[in-house]
């Protein structure tokens, strides 16, 4: 059987995200931007073949539901930023 129940995370812990996008500068310019002052650790991960493409790790604390949200939204809306998981 599939169980779909959300899994119980608890506030604040630590999250990470991988940001996929278009020239490493602008993806960790991109990154930097929404992060702004919170502390975080963000890594180049690798590169496409032809280095159009870049991916990062990002790591920080996550405060609620909402602010894990609100960083997915953002990163994503980002233009140089083609994914984010």
């Amino acid at each position: 059987m599939l169980c779909l129940d959300k899994p119980k995370i608890d506030y604040p812990c630590p999250w990470h995200f991988k940001v996929i996008g278009l020239g490493r500068a602008e993806v960790a310019a991109a990154i930097a931007e929404v992060v702004g002052e919170a502390e975080h650790l963000v890594a180049c991960a690798n590169a496409s073949s032809g280095g159009k493409y870049h991916s990062f790790n990002l790591e920080l604390v996550v405060e609620s539901e909402s602010h894990r949200d609100r960083l997915y939204r953002e990163l994503s809306a980002c233009a140089v930023v083609r994914v984010v998981l």
